[in-house]
């Protein structure tokens, strides 16, 4: 089970790393785009690629919380009971990897606002 949801999980993050990388693409089909006024094309870019910014972000923190899994992993006995795992995922940090109820969730989920932290 473990493996299945560290699979599952490294699969949705590369989905979110495409669509990181695709929001950099329009970004630069925009500013590129000349039948776009300058302002408007400075601003639609900016709002894709802050919202890049967030999503590598996001990426580094899921990447760093499936590492310590592994490792953590790694350390159990060959004979670990599927609760330790699970325990295991319920006592990350980031709540896509730790709540069952949001895992891959975030492919299907309204977004809101570009916001800076």
């Amino acid at each position: 089970m473990s493996l299945d949801k560290l699979a599952r999980e490294l699969d949705e993050t590369a989905r979110q790393t495409g669509a990181m990388v695709d929001g950099i693409a329009e970004a630069l089909a925009i500013l590129a785009d000349a039948r776009i006024e300058a302002e408007e094309a400075r601003r639609r870019a900016s709002a894709l690629i802050i919202a890049a910014i967030q999503g590598q972000d996001r990426i580094e923190q899921r990447s760093q919380n499936m590492a310590l899994a592994v490792r953590q992993f790694a350390l159990l006995p060959a004979n670990a009971p599927a609760a330790r795992y699970e325990e295991i995922w319920a006592n990350l940090t980031l709540d896509e990897l730790r709540l069952p109820a949001l895992s891959g969730i975030a492919a299907t989920a309204p977004h809101g606002e570009v916001e800076l932290f």
